[in-house]
């Protein structure tokens, strides 16, 4: 039997919510959202009347009428019998549609109003939570059209290739070879994207309790993963850039940069099994390490025998032309992980593993137990990608250039409150809030036309309130009306410190 909830205990839960700063109902359909995003009211629970709730908290029946009514329209409640409405969490369908989840799911651990796979943007709503390029599209449709007329020649096989298709691994081998990462084919496994790759070489080489060194902040589907698998996330974090002994020249406020001092000393000390990095153009801070750090990495992990696997998914996403050498091209023992994601599409689902031809047996060994092998159809195409992988860089390049240095400006404008580090590539701003209300701002912003990933979403324990990650993947006239919606929100949230404490407790949805 589906639980219902009874004014009184939903009261209870509302707490301080009339604060007077918004109209009532917005006020009562916002924190309702929140206690079903948070978990404190379980999904499928019919909520009260609006007769009794309306009683209970002492407010008119319009309000909470109105408060239903806007919590429906988000997705949020069903169309129950009367106005019995049944809790809800708005998803997407494989056609777009926005329908009702299953019953039963919960949503503990999750951020409000940031994205979750497979959770609908309402139309209308610019999303901010995706750090994500649409499609170069000639260039992917026209290898698509090629891979096509080379398909019948594989439907006699089998079609089941768990290292992938050869002439993928060979167009992936001869990228890293031209840029000084002798590689063959046979240090190639062929994945379905980077996130794949991490959970075949987690499976691979970590137990339960291990040790998994990450940066903190990190990408949260990496940090998700390491939990799934029973693992320990040990994080160590960044520093400030004059700690690490390189100033911005522009004046501007310190930038972030590795502390190579945490983490030599974390490798010795925890003696981690694997330690996950993304050291081109991190994920969310957009910053590079330079050469001389990765040899550091690379010979603090050998002493420690810890497994390195670096994530270059962003790497070729290079805005200014910063010259670094591919992690791997200090030493073999090195695990690498790529894809075309980033670069190309994220519809492609293409990505792969470079290491050593042992390790990469190992890998093959224990993706079976995940699946028999990729595709073949989008293997072909991406083999025309990646042998061809700088034909759409230049364009794509000049474009998120253009963009970042529009998000820059907008942010400095109209948020001057707000520190911004200007990244040298990939795809996002990670940005200082004067407050800890990123939390709060990504539970409100919807209302204001924006979906946002929470800062703790990219860390272990609560950590980054006072964090965002803004991407500059939309052109510029569309970051004037997110960064003007990010105003409006902030605006919000000064004028109601009680709503901000409120909102802040909210753990993290997943994201993309």
């Amino acid at each position: 039997m589906s639980p219902s909830l009874n004014p009184s205990a939903l009261a209870r839960l509302l707490g301080e919510w009339n604060l007077g700063v918004e109209p009532a109902y917005r006020e009562l359909a916002d924190v309702v959202r929140l206690l079903v995003l948070d978990g404190r009211v379980a999904l499928d629970t019919a909520l009260p009347s609006e007769r009794t709730l309306s009683e209970s908290l002492g407010v008119s029946r319009t309000t909470v009428t109105a408060a239903y009514r806007h919590l429906r329209e988000q997705g949020f409640l069903s169309s129950g019998q009367g106005s019995r409405g049944r809790t809800r969490i708005p998803r997407l369908t494989p056609l777009g549609t926005t329908v009702l989840s299953d019953p039963g799911l919960t949503t503990t651990g999750r951020t409000p109003g940031a994205t979750s796979p497979g959770l609908a943007a309402p139309e209308g709503l610019i999303d901010l939570a995706y750090a994500s390029l649409p499609a170069s599209g000639e260039v992917v449709h026209r290898a698509f059209a090629a891979a096509l007329t080379e398909l019948p020649a594989l439907l006699p096989g089998f079609g089941y290739d768990a290292m992938g298709l050869l002439p993928l691994r060979e167009a992936v081998a001869a990228r890293y070879a031209a840029a000084g990462v002798p590689t063959t084919a046979e240090q190639i496994l062929v994945t379905s994207g980077a996130q794949h790759a991490l959970n075949i070489i987690i499976r691979a080489v970590a137990g339960r309790q291990d040790r998994v060194l990450v940066e903190h902040p990190s990408y949260p589907n990496a940090l998700d993963a390491i939990r799934a698998a029973g693992c320990r996330a040990i994080p160590v974090a960044f520093t400030a850039a004059h700690d690490a002994g390189t100033d911005r020249a522009d004046g501007g406020p310190p930038a972030l940069a590795w502390d190579m001092h945490a983490l030599q000393a974390t490798m010795t000390q925890q003696r981690p099994t694997m330690a996950y990095v993304v050291p081109d153009f991190h994920n969310p801070t957009g910053q590079l390490m330079p050469d001389v750090q990765r040899r550091q990495l690379v010979r603090a992990a050998a002493a420690a025998g810890t497994v390195l696997v670096v994530d270059e998914t962003l790497r070729e996403l290079n805005l200014d032309g910063a010259e670094t050498s591919p992690v791997a091209a200090f030493s073999p023992a090195v695990v690498t992980i790529g894809s075309l994601s980033k670069s190309h599409w994220g519809g492609l689902r293409t990505g792969w593993i470079r290491a050593s031809e042992t390790m990469i047996q190992r890998f093959a060994a224990a993706r079976t137990s995940l699946d028999l092998g990729g595709p073949v159809m989008e293997q072909l195409a991406a083999a025309h990608l990646v042998r061809a992988l700088d034909e759409p860089l230049p364009a794509r390049l000049s474009a998120l250039r253009d963009n970042r240095a529009a998000l820059l400006e907008l942010l400095a404008g109209h948020l001057p409150g707000w520190e911004t580090g200007r990244p040298a590539g990939g795809l996002s701003v990670w940005c200082r809030l004067p407050a800890p209300v990123s939390t709060a701002l990504t539970v409100i912003a919807p209302d204001f036309g924006i979906r946002l990933a929470a800062g703790p979403r990219f860390g272990i324990g609560g950590a980054f309130e006072r964090y965002l990650r803004v991407p500059f993947t939309l052109p510029p006239e569309q970051l004037e009306t997110a960064v003007l919606a990010l105003r409006s929100a902030q605006d919000r949230l000064d004028a109601a410190p009680q709503l901000r404490r409120t909102l802040k407790n909210a753990p993290a949805l997943a994201i993309a």
